[in-house]
């Protein structure tokens, strides 16, 4: 699913370029492509032990099958700043992980954000998002290119630690987690 994943975001770039709405784009490498369950942000080293043993005990649902196509943005309206590959099936079985999550996360002081689980696959970030023509002709790209990345099979969570630098975010795996 990553290489065709890639696949999606290179034809992206290049419809892009093409139109003249691609400056301020840092696209995210394949390697580094995941579907978030639940975002952590910080969690001090002392807390992240406790975190990790609630997180760790096998989920009690079986795995499931996830199909990722088509393009989006976020925020839906108004300056993009994520470029996204949509979950076109198993969606039912990752909000089911997102409750799962959550539920695990509670004690631990861990709120669900104000708004619904959004099962994305980001493939890009705007730093600096288009203005006038250009947000225009890349909210069309978005919504008109067509793209696929094919699917997979989903029978295990990876909880990982992120870094974030100038160049990006680089990923460690801490975690995983299978589903039973």
């Amino acid at each position: 699913m990553r290489t065709g994943a890639a696949r999606g975001a290179e034809q992206l770039r290049e419809r892009l370029e093409h139109v003249g709405a691609s400056r301020g784009i840092r696209w995210i490498p394949p390697g580094h492509m995941h579907l978030t369950v639940w975002f952590l942000g910080e969690v001090s080293d002392p807390r992240a032990g406790a975190v990790l043993d609630a997180l760790g005990p096998p989920i009690q649902m079986p795995p499931f099958d996830l199909h990722v196509s088509g393009f989006g943005a976020f925020p839906p309206s108004g300056p993009p700043r994520v470029l996204w590959m949509g979950v076109t099936k198993g969606l039912e079985g990752l909000a089911l992980l997102h409750e799962e999550v959550g539920a695990r996360l509670q004690p631990w002081g861990f709120r669900p954000e104000g708004r619904a689980y959004s099962a994305h696959l980001t493939i890009a970030r705007l730093k600096e998002p288009p203005q006038g023509a250009a947000r225009a002709a890349l909210r069309h790209a978005v919504t008109h290119e067509q793209a696929d990345a094919g699917g997979c099979r989903i029978d295990h969570l990876i909880v990982f630690r992120s870094r974030t630098s100038p160049s990006g975010a680089a990923y460690e795996p801490l975690l995983r987690v299978p589903l039973t």
